[in-house]
């Protein structure tokens, strides 16, 4: 990394909703946010006097998908370096205009702030929503979304020329639809540890590609390691079962601690619900659940009121992926990025 670029810094591009701002006109701006802004503003504001203080890390919180968030302390220099790598990989350039609508309280939302400052971005922000370009007709290079976010600007996303989903693992009937764009669609991989992304694909293709200096590896459980020299010289350990291709490229397959094992049969729950994705209409997930004869059972969980499902949609499953039992939810419940808890959902009584 070029040692004139460091966190401390402001790249002379960089402009938000529309302003050249400083360090300092920042910091003001953070404690005009912190004292009478709306709940989005007050976790930016607190984001950038964190960023622009004399600590050499940021504290952050895990999202909570597999167990309770839990905080990690994340290196600014490794924040800067993976802002380049972003850069790098994405092809993003001083002056690019950039939409923000992701919120600051977790680290996909910081490092869109951190991108701009260190590449030197002209960054619209506005306020995380479900519908991020429902008054909106700007064009922009470049922009970061969730899958539901996407999904409700789809007759508005060619504006914008090359965007990156992440989150939530992209479910297949949107990516049918987000394949027929004019636009460079992404859907990227990563996690707070990660530091946002370390690798992406294009919708539609297979395998993912590590960002620069990222290579990766699978342990004795076919589960993800990642180097990422550019952040950390420790390897991080995943619980995402993953095909490896080369030590750059993977295919996810989906996490170890969801496996079903019934009869002696290992099963995916991801992949499962991958091949029902566009027979079911309603959101669902497939978990194991104890059997005494095969020790574990498939059961399907589906949101919403009872309805009838016509079982002929399982023939595209496997003898042993077939549903034993199908279990109505009323809401499922979430992380706060959108993720299903799946524990927590299938614990809910009507």
């Amino acid at each position: 990394m070029d040692n004139t670029i460091t966190y401390k810094n402001v790249h002379n591009h960089f402009k938000l909703n529309g302003f050249h701002l400083t360090k300092e006109d920042l910091c003001r701006i953070a404690y005009s946010f912190i004292k009478e802004g709306e709940d989005f503003e007050q976790s930016v504001g607190d984001f950038l006097l964190d960023w622009f203080d004399d600590k050499p890390y940021i504290d952050m919180y895990t999202s909570g998908t597999t167990g309770n968030p839990k905080s990690i302390r994340i290196e600014k220099d490794a924040m800067v370096k993976s802002a380049i790598a972003t850069g790098d990989f994405f092809d993003l350039q001083p002056g690019n205009r950039v939409l923000h609508c992701l919120p600051a309280n977790y680290v996909a939302g910081k490092m869109m702030f951190v991108r701009s400052f260190i590449l030197g971005l002209d960054m619209d922000f506005v306020p995380p929503s479900s519908h991020p370009l429902e008054h909106n007709d700007q064009k922009y290079d470049f922009a970061a979304m969730v899958p539901l976010q996407a999904k409700n600007s789809i007759d508005k996303l060619s504006n914008i020329k090359k965007i990156i989903i992440g989150g939530v693992k992209i479910h297949k009937s949107l990516e049918q639809e987000l394949i027929k764009l004019p636009v460079d669609i992404y859907e990227t991989y990563g996690m707070t540890e990660t530091i946002t992304h370390i690798a992406a694909k294009k919708v539609g293709v297979e395998a993912f590609t590590t960002l620069p200096h990222v290579t990766v590896s699978v342990n004795e459980n076919q589960c993800l390691e990642i180097v990422a020299k550019n952040i950390g010289s420790e390897k991080i350990v995943t619980n995402d079962i993953v095909k490896l291709i080369s030590d750059n490229q993977f295919i996810w397959l989906g996490r170890f601690d969801n496996v079903i094992n019934s009869g002696g049969i290992k099963i995916m729950p991801e992949q499962v619900e991958a091949k029902l994705s566009t027979l079911i209409p309603r959101r669902y997930f497939v978990n194991g659940e104890p059997d005494e004869t095969l020790g574990e059972k498939v059961v399907l969980y589906v949101e919403g009121s009872p309805m009838d499902i016509d079982h002929s949609v399982f023939d595209v499953l496997d003898k042993y992926e077939k549903p034993k039992e199908i279990v109505f939810i009323p809401k499922f419940k979430e992380t706060a990025t959108g993720k299903i808890m799946r524990e927590e959902s299938k614990n809910i009584t009507v």
